[in-house]
């Protein structure tokens, strides 16, 4: 006897194993990544006035520079502008910076907390930019607390993946494909 297909206005999902804490544990770094980014874009905005003052005076050498190089005389109302110019790219920079660093510690703490394996890929992939970035931090000379946060970060970033990595976890990167 023929037995119609059941419809209804539900799908059925297939049921998804829970995390193993390895997995939980690393979600939970990447919150924490989340709030260090959060704390670390407050400080920079902040402290932009007194770096400001440091930044305009390296910048209106730059300027000063530039317009010797190009055998350009600038007045100096000219060379505030473009120094102001120059502030407000690097304010911007910094904003969008850290705007989409918390972004993206939020969006990988969801997406590996459902097990999605690109997702942890893309993790790792973004750990080691941030070990470039640590790189490029020590090699400028910085304030302490110019170094803390990025430390800090780099130090969740090795965590995370770590946890990742484990076996535990990676049986539920497959079990969750």
């Amino acid at each position: 006897m023929y037995k119609p297909y059941p419809s209804g206005s539900h799908t059925v999902e297939p049921e998804r194993r829970a995390a193993p804490a390895t997995v939980v544990n690393a979600v939970k770094l990447m919150y924490a990544g989340a709030v260090v980014s959060t704390v670390g874009l407050i400080v920079t905005l902040v402290s932009i006035g007194a770096v400001d003052k440091a930044i305009n005076g390296k910048a209106r050498i730059a300027v000063e520079n530039n317009a010797k190089k190009t055998h350009t005389t600038l007045t100096a109302a000219q060379i505030t502008e473009q120094v102001h110019r120059l502030d407000m790219v690097l304010v911007s920079v910094s904003i969008a910076t850290g705007i989409i660093g918390v972004a993206l510690w939020l969006w990988m703490a969801r997406e590996n907390s459902q097990g999605k394996n690109w997702a942890r890929i893309l993790s790792t992939v973004l750990f080691c930019l941030a070990t470039l970035d640590l790189v490029g931090v020590f090699s400028q000379p910085k304030t302490v607390l110019g170094l803390i946060f990025p430390i800090l970060t780099w130090f969740l970033g090795v965590s995370t993946v770590f946890l990742l990595w484990r076996s535990s976890s990676s049986e539920f990167f497959r079990g969750a494909e």
